[in-house]
């Protein structure tokens, strides 16, 4: 409940959704340690949310993510 009423489709989608992200990334720091848990929770989070941009066509988003591990790299190899 939010706000005093039930919540709708979209936001029950939105929630579940952030809790499911939640989870994959406590359960890889737990697995991995913090740093490489947190690098391996946004390739996961980002190859989830790239596949969603994908399929409804958004290539924005995968340029953007493309860019940042771009920047990644660089910044660690060299």
């Amino acid at each position: 409940m939010s706000a005093g009423r039930p919540l709708t489709k979209a936001e029950r989608k939105k929630m579940n959704r952030a809790e499911h992200e939640r989870k994959i990334k406590q359960d890889l720091i737990a697995q991995h340690g913090t740093d490489l848990g947190t690098f391996y929770a946004w390739l996961r989070i980002v190859n989830i949310r790239g596949t969603q941009a994908y399929r409804d066509g958004d290539t924005q988003f995968i340029r953007e993510a493309a860019l940042a591990l771009h920047n990644v790299y660089s910044r660690h190899c060299g």
